[in-house]
């Protein structure tokens, strides 16, 4: 693969496969590929190229979980490099731990993973606790109620996601919004189409 040419889709999902089998990760990598298409649309960007960074930010994670210099995404970024991606989804894919990777987001597409990565995650979480179990049925104000909930997906650095919204220049709920209607528009391939209700 030469230096310039962009992996197609195509050979970045068998990466992602080839490295993790963990449905719950895929899922997680499936939600920031269309969240990061869905910014790349708004902000006039190459969305094949921000997919492809999507996809691929945690791919090494389900092998080496460790955030260190010797795991997740420095092990990953050497993988990359090796097989000859591009700089500028290294690069990215780097500035999503910057604490261990000292590389910090500076361009749009670097700064919307950042505000993206966690957020799919919450959204995920949000949609679990629906009696449908669907992102179809999850909604802003429902969102907004959770995240107020500090008890609720406790994980979720909220604070990192406002900040990184508010580097982006959209506000927070424009922010949730647009990786909402994203996450629901592949609501099928991340599992959370609607399922039937158990009636007692």
């Amino acid at each position: 693969m030469s230096e310039q040419r962009l992996p197609t889709r195509h050979e970045a999902w068998q990466l992602v496969t080839e490295y993790t089998t963990a449905p719950h990760l895929i899922r997680h990598m499936l939600a920031v590929e269309a969240a990061m298409m869905a910014y790349a649309r708004r902000f006039g960007e190459d969305p094949e190229l921000w997919g492809l960074v999507g996809l691929l930010h945690d791919f090494d994670y389900e092998r080496y979980p460790d955030i260190s210099q010797e795991g997740h995404p420095v092990v990953g970024s050497r993988i990359l490099r090796e097989r000859g991606y591009p700089e500028v989804v290294i690069r990215a894919i780097l500035a999503h731990a910057s604490e261990v990777t000292g590389v910090y987001p500076e361009t749009p597409l670097e700064k919307t993973l950042v505000a993206v990565d966690e957020l799919t995650g919450f959204l995920v979480a949000v949609a679990l606790v629906r009696p449908t179990k669907s992102i179809l049925d999850v909604e802003l104000p429902s969102v907004k109620k959770k995240w107020k909930q500090k008890e609720f997906a406790a994980a979720v650095n909220r604070k990192e996601i406002e900040e990184a919204a508010a580097a982006l220049g959209v506000p927070l709920d424009e922010h949730i919004q647009i990786v909402l209607d994203a996450m629901k528009a592949i609501a099928s391939d991340l599992g959370l189409e609607r399922q039937p209700v158990e009636t007692r």
